[in-house]
């Protein structure tokens, strides 16, 4: 990457090239399964270590009620965290506790560092007693997703908040421009029961990036009495992975939280990229506006920031792009070590 937007030569392919050397593997995974206080420490402990000592990074949260994360790195490293994983965690056998994976193929880390962090929740609802363990709505395979959707007496929901939703969605789908998870209860309350009054549908299906929070989503609906409630397993990512592009109902780019920004129908890296002062997704039309600044400013925070907010940005930026002018040079010259070698 060698422009002062970071991710904007990004090579990250999408399903595996075996052609293609040096790939990484990035897994996004959850499970719903108790933990004990004692096996939330070690896996706290442990997880830096193992990732480390198999070049991953990425992201795990670890709480009470079970792990979520998105991981990089090479394949058998990736691999190792899983399997810690499962040997560590008492998983069962419905579908939230077995723990969820879905695989993906990059020639480029899709993360700068690993951290694995204690949360109260793997996702965050801020309803404690929500919980998939009790009450979830009905899975839908991604192959039967379009039919469900198509049908004229079915709701369908996007669950995620509305700079995702902005980017990508199924057709036809409710936004409820919500800016955190966090107030979905209280817009399936205040916007989604009246709704439902007046239109009067059969079912509601609802949609999230993985899968996981509509595991939560779904539970809460149902424990409210908003009657049949589906959802889709494995998320958008399963569903782009298993669905031609042919006869997809998904229309734009599906935004992911690691450096890959947005993932299209191929599971490659589309258009998108984040502005790196306010962490929204943008187009390239948006990128080429004369106020955008790269990691100081875009038409969405031009007025959110002071003076000295886009003096300590623009630092960060210089040095980010002398970061990757450092490291587009050790590529460089290690490709000319190989050929000389040859």
């Amino acid at each position: 990457m060698t422009t002062s937007d970071p991710q904007a030569n990004s090579s990250f392919q999408g399903r595996r090239d075996s052609g293609i050397s040096g790939e990484l593997l990035v897994a996004a995974f959850y499970a719903f399964t108790p933990l004990t206080e004692a096996t939330r420490s070690q896996l706290l402990a442990g997880l830096p270590h193992l990732a480390s000592s198999g070049g991953v990074r990425g992201s795990v949260l670890v709480a009470l009620e079970g792990v979520n994360g998105t991981i990089s790195g090479p394949e058998q490293g990736v691999e190792a965290v899983l399997e810690h994983l499962h040997q560590q965690l008492c998983l069962g056998d419905d579908h939230y506790a077995r723990l969820e994976v879905k695989r993906s193929w990059c020639s480029q880390q899709a993360f700068r560092r690993f951290k694995a962090r204690g949360k109260r929740e793997i996702v965050t609802m801020g309803r404690p007693d929500v919980s998939p363990a009790t009450s979830v709505g009905t899975y839908v395979e991604p192959e039967q997703w379009n039919a469900l959707i198509d049908d004229p007496e079915t709701l369908v929901i996007d669950t995620r908040n509305r700079y995702e939703v902005s980017i990508g969605t199924f057709t036809g789908a409710v936004d409820p421009g919500t800016d955190t998870f966090r107030e979905f209860p209280d817009w399936a309350e205040r916007e989604l029961r009246p709704l439902i009054e007046h239109q009067g549908p059969k079912r509601i299906a609802m949609f999230c990036t993985g899968g996981i929070r509509c595991e939560k989503a779904s539970s809460y609906l149902q424990q409210q009495g908003f009657g049949e409630i589906h959802h889709l397993r494995g998320g958008i990512l399963k569903y782009l992975e298993e669905i031609p592009e042919g006869s997809s109902r998904w229309q734009g780019e599906c935004f992911v939280f690691d450096q890959r920004v947005a993932l299209n129908h191929r599971l490659q890296p589309g258009v998108h990229r984040l502005c790196y002062a306010c962490g929204l997704p943008l187009t390239p039309e948006e990128r080429s506006l004369k106020s955008y600044i790269p990691g100081v400013q875009c038409l969405h925070c031009i007025d959110r920031f002071t003076d000295a907010d886009r003096q300590r940005f623009s630092e960060r930026q210089r040095q980010l792009d002398q970061a990757n002018a450092n490291t587009n040079a050790n590529a460089i010259s290690n490709a000319d070590q190989q050929r000389l070698a040859q």
